[in-house]
């Protein structure tokens, strides 16, 4: 991806390309807008808030080399959405399965935080990966940026829901003539919720035991 939208966003991943991590000093960065991941015929999306400076802005794939991922793939893969459990970068042979994994926004931002106006520049491509999903039943947010995100999507595309403010598990019905998207929140896995027992592992489980009851519903 080219995209220069956001000189602020960009002008970050290319001094936190250039500068390194430490730990990661040897490793080559992407230092680019992250695309998507996954099953381009997938029925479940995953939107996340953005990349992180040294996970996926470093290995190019959502949720790839940082804590957050180290927490979200083991679920998929419990869940049978993932092939493995580990996402180290984007040569260690990981596939998803009915599921494909996006961002409200595309770049990594400083301290975790897209401006308004840089969610709104990055929102178009998210429209695009929701209009090339023909089957998608199941929406799931990691975050209450990545829940507005999903509203406003799927407002933007005509559907009709309740008001249900964010919380973890949260749950609605989206609808449109005949189609129904169901859309479940999660808090982010980020550390500040995992290592605070925010969110835990019996938490973020049910979270994807329920989207695969929702898609078996879908059949």
């Amino acid at each position: 991806m080219r995209c220069r939208r956001c000189p602020r966003l960009r002008a970050y991943c290319a001094q936190v390309a250039r500068e390194r991590k430490r730990a990661h000093r040897d490793f080559p960065y992407w230092g680019k807008p992250v695309p998507a991941f996954g099953d381009p015929g997938a029925r479940a999306l995953i939107v996340g808030l953005a990349p992180g400076a040294h996970g996926s802005n470093r290995t190019g794939r959502p949720f790839t080399g940082d804590a957050s991922g180290a927490f979200l793939y083991p679920a998929l893969y419990r869940a049978g959405f993932a092939s493995q459990p580990e996402a180290l970068d984007r040569a260690d042979g990981l596939t998803l399965r009915d599921c494909l994994i996006t961002a409200a926004a595309r770049c990594a931002p400083p301290q975790n935080k897209p401006t308004p106006v840089e969610l709104a520049n990055c929102f178009p491509y998210l429209i695009e990966e929701f209009d090339a999903l023909r089957r998608l039943r199941v929406a799931i947010a990691l975050g209450a940026v990545a829940y507005g995100a999903v509203l406003k999507l799927l407002r933007t595309r005509g559907f009709d829901f309740p008001a249900v403010a964010f919380a973890h598990g949260a749950e609605l019905t989206a609808t449109a003539g005949k189609r129904r998207i169901a859309v479940l929140a999660s808090y982010h896995p980020s550390r500040q919720n995992t290592n605070t027992g925010k969110l835990t592992v019996p938490m973020f489980d049910a979270i994807f035991t329920r989207a695969k009851e929702l898609l078996d519903l879908s059949r």
